[in-house]
């Protein structure tokens, strides 16, 4: 007898049984959903929400096949496109501004499934369809930004020395510091080198007259600031998509200066669109009581040491320039409402909050206004050609009284309820480190997505049949069992890749073709190792186990360098690259277990109870 262990056996039944009920939510598809989600950034909780969209559907003849809450945002299923995009409409005008409303596709699978955490396989841009974008970063407005972090902290420096200055102005490159004495020039180059060490100081001038200072910025530098910029919009992008509620989103570098979103499921762009490049950003400044902003409106030249702005209202309003805080100081934004009006509650890191606290005690009793800055790229006609001009909105928002000292948490008044969630939402997501405009925009509908599937799976399905009459007429019952063993591979494969998350692309669906093709030259080792025992005369008990252990070497081998190809693939490559690696990874390592542990259970079930056996069919 050839007995095979039976906790092995039992491990290899329990996967499977595991595997079968992991992969179940994939044979039920999907449908067209809405998934919605608060702008104010609540979760949904309970049932009361999902039935209030219920009623509100039910009025107007309409009815979700399914509704949920899942990971804080409701889930409406609805049999068709038309009826999700009514379903869409309704709620909007319901309550508009009220929801993020994402166009996506949710599973069939049955309620019990879906209670207990089960999920059908991620399906990627081309499989899925949806919207891909390709923004490119101002890598140059990046270092300008750092410039002028620097004239402003320059300035802030300057002022805690008590060191005098005629002007701190940035541009071309460079960061230049007029001193009015030159006697201190040693003090202000000093206290200008604490700022930031790494920065290239040039001074001229000194002695008794004025001097100057000219701060520049490395070739290094400049480079760090550019990839930082770019890295800090990839994760400002990632966390303004998962605000809006579109799941399953990829954010990637693209080249140089380029950033590749992809949001699969989403049909409507114009909200993901609208939102994701808005460059948006606040500055607190000091209101300048002094000079008449009429007056400098109307001359076009504000007083020294002050910035002409306009109110929502368009009036004139002077502002010192030296800036308090900036975006970049805010760790969290939330829109709420202060005695009936909307309003934005900020909080600011412990550098900002500290700025914060000394002004405040410094100029109780005087206004400070907040800015709002707001960036995009707009076509515009220019000798008959249509030119990208970089545009900047710079709207004072609130101009209050100081009327106490706080430092770290505050609320901003005077927004609208809609500007209030967007802004808030865009803060909280973070500000973006240089501007983004889109330079490539697809939209992949569904059917191209559904076409793919069905084309990916129509090669699955005839070179699994050619194959499977292959191993039978060739090996026999054996071949049978490879067979077997096959749909074991792929089943184990599919509840490998739900219960990870990993998102299927069609270069994905062509690694589950190419691990079928390795999983049966695994079996066809072991067969012909049996073959070549039988051929020696060996009996069969004896040549199945010979088969099982002398084939390992050559399995084991095949199949690791293979991953090892894999794991480079998921390494150096992106998008459908990865996909593709991600695939053919996890498939090498369920065909090492199906194919070892799997055929040898089932094998061993049929034949190795048997006491004689005259003949093996393999």
């Amino acid at each position: 007898m050839n007995r095979y262990p039976p906790w092995k056996s039992l491990l290899f039944a329990g996967v499977m049984l595991l595997a079968l009920v992991l992969a179940l939510p994939n044979v039920f598809g999907e449908a067209p959903a809405l998934q919605l989600s608060r702008k104010d950034g609540e979760p949904f909780t309970g049932d009361s929400a999902v039935q209030t969209f219920r009623e509100l559907l039910a009025a107007q003849q309409l009815t979700p096949d399914a509704a949920f809450v899942q990971d804080g945002r409701v889930v409406l299923r609805f049999a068709d496109v038309p009826g999700q995009l009514k379903a869409r409409d309704l709620i909007d005008a319901s309550a508009p501004g009220s929801y993020a409303i994402a166009t996506t596709f949710a599973s069939r699978a049955p309620a019990w499934a879906r209670l207990i955490g089960l999920k059908p396989m991620s399906l990627g841009l081309d499989l899925r369809g949806g919207i891909y974008l390709v923004y490119e970063v101002d890598v140059e407005g990046a270092v300008k930004q750092t410039l002028q972090r620097l004239e402003r902290d320059y300035r802030l420096a300057l002022r805690e020395k008590r060191i005098q200055y005629d002007s701190v102005e940035g541009g071309s490159g460079a960061v230049v510091v007029n001193l009015k004495d030159g006697a201190r020039l040693e003090d202000a180059r000093s206290a200008l080198a604490a700022v930031d060490s790494n920065v290239t100081l040039e001074v001229t001038g000194g002695g008794s007259g004025p001097a100057t200072v000219r701060a520049t910025l490395s070739a290094v530098q400049v480079k760090q600031r550019q990839d930082f910029a770019i890295q800090q919009n990839i994760t400002a992008l990632s966390n303004r998509v998962n605000a809006l509620g579109v799941s399953e989103a990829s954010v990637q570098r693209q080249g140089a200066n380029r950033i590749a979103v992809q949001l699969p499921g989403v049909q409507d762009a114009s909200e993901v669109i609208r939102l994701l490049g808005k460059t948006a950003t606040l500055e607190f400044r000091l209101v300048d009581q002094s000079g008449n902003a009429l007056e400098a409106l109307q001359t076009g030249h504000p007083p020294l040491g002050t910035k002409l702005y306009q109110d929502r209202r368009g009036q004139p309003v002077l502002l010192k320039r030296e800036v308090i805080v900036t975006g970049e100081q805010l760790t969290d934004a939330t829109s709420a409402f202060q005695q009936g009006e909307p309003a934005v509650s900020v909080r600011l890191d412990a550098r900002g909050g500290d700025e914060m606290l000394r002004t405040t005690r410094e100029n109780l009793g005087k206004p400070m206004a907040v800015v709002f800055i707001e960036r995009e790229r707009q076509l515009r006609d220019q000798g008959g050609q249509k030119v990208a001009v970089d545009v900047t909105r710079e709207d004072v928002i609130s101009v209050a009284t100081i009327r106490g000292v706080f430092s770290n948490q505050f609320v901003i008044t005077g927004l609208t309820p809609r500007e209030g969630q967007e802004l808030a939402k865009l803060l909280r997501a973070g500000a973006l480190a240089a501007p983004v405009f889109i330079v490539e925009q697809r939209l992949i509908g569904p059917s191209l997505g559904q076409d793919n599937i069905d084309k990916g799976v129509r090669a699955l399905a005839i070179g699994s049949v050619a194959l499977f009459l292959f191993m039978a007429v060739y090996y026999s019952a054996f071949g049978l069992v490879a067979n077997l063993v096959l749909v074991c591979n792929v089943v184990l494969l599919t509840a490998c890749l739900s219960l990870f998350g990993a998102a299927l692309t069609l270069p994905g669906i062509a690694g589950i073709v190419l691990t079928v093709g390795m999983a049966v030259d695994a079996n066809i080792l072991i067969y012909e190792r049996i073959r070549e025992e039988l051929r020696n005369k060996n009996s069969p008990h004896a040549s199945i186990k010979a088969g099982f252990e002398k084939a390992f070497s050559a399995i084991a081998d095949a199949n690791v360098t293979t991953l090892i190809a894999g794991v480079v693939l998921f390494l150096f490559g992106t998008g459908p690259i990865k996909g593709f690696a991600v695939v053919l990874s996890v498939g090498i390592l369920t065909t090492l277990f199906t194919a070892l542990m799997g055929s040898r259970t089932i094998i061993s079930l049929i034949w190795g109870r048997r006491v004689s056996i005259t003949r093996l069919p393999v």
